[in-house]
């Protein structure tokens, strides 16, 4: 029988193991099984002890004790490291039953995601052989992106990358929906749900780049053109028109501290391994006869 599973992964600070959290939270209140895998080797503390961490094959702070290495090169360490074990995943989740859904929870190096093969490696042992987990990746990006639109195209084409290179179905989550609640009005937030290159023509923001634009930008280096000048606009609108041309990326919303807001993106997730089509229906209980005195 094939098993389930949700990868949650995006760069720090998105909120990751607050959302594991929620998730298994939520899991408990509908009486759902969960089995759940902590793959960060710099992570220490949790609100439900996982079930599988690597903490317990190889450590973050040790590796970089040993080897000398930085946080970065100690992480990609620890992941070739795990490839090379990989029976330490293997031999638990082989017990776990298709019942569950099993959640990984990753570290925030993006260059896991984007442009190191050792996650995909990993998602490849875990998808087929003995294992055959029907998953799918979750990526949270904080919502409070949107309001700085060339970091939110930034975090975009890194989820957008993801997708690329890891082949599996996907789902991205703006996370921190709470932070930004009233910053923003609702059907300017609907925009960056499907985002496009559109996005930079709005607001203060593009007029600002429109006047740096007349403004002749011989020198890149310039205070006036760093971070404003029309180069950057250039390259801005460069990676949102490619974001636009792939057409891959849409967001759901999410607020951990809203149930129903957890619920819905954890429907998206079951969509996508097809979690509820393997399921065997359930009997309706027989009525039972009461024989009645009298």
């Amino acid at each position: 029988m094939s098993k389930f599973g949700v990868v949650v992964m995006g760069p720090a600070g998105a909120g990751k193991t607050t959302f594991c959290t929620a998730l298994i939270e939520h899991l408990r209140a509908n009486r759902r099984s969960c089995f759940y895998v902590n793959l960060d080797p710099a992570a220490s503390e949790f609100t439900f002890e996982p079930d599988l961490d690597i903490k317990e094959l190889i450590s973050l702070d040790d590796v970089m004790e040993e080897m000398s290495l930085g946080p970065n090169g100690g992480l990609i360490y620890c992941f070739e490291f795990l490839l090379e074990n990989l029976d330490f995943l293997t031999i638990p989740l082989e017990q776990v039953t298709e019942e569950y859904l099993i959640i990984i929870d990753m570290p925030g190096q993006i260059e896991l995601y984007t442009h190191v093969p050792v996650l995909p490696s990993l998602v490849k042992h875990l998808m087929r052989g003995s294992l055959n987990i029907n998953m799918c990746a979750a990526y949270l990006l904080e919502s409070t992106f949107v309001v700085d639109k060339p970091k939110f195209f930034s975090g975009t084409l890194s989820a957008m990358s993801a997708m690329l290179m890891l082949e599996m179905p996907h789902v991205n989550i703006l996370s921190k929906m709470d932070l930004i609640k009233g910053t923003i009005k609702r059907k300017d937030l609907k925009r960056f749900l499907a985002p496009d290159v559109n996005l930079l023509d709005d607001g203060e923001a593009a007029k600002k780049r429109s006047k740096a634009s007349e403004v002749s930008f011989d020198d890149p280096a310039a205070t006036t053109n760093i971070m404003t000048g029309a180069s950057f606009d250039r390259l801005n609108r460069a990676v949102a028109q490619l974001i636009d041309d792939f057409s891959m990326v849409s967001f759901l919303q999410l607020n951990v501290q809203d149930e129903d807001s957890v619920g819905a993106i954890l429907s998206y997730i079951d969509d996508s391994i097809q979690y509820h089509e393997a399921q065997e229906p359930r009997e309706p209980k027989e009525d039972v006869e009461v024989e009645v005195e009298g």
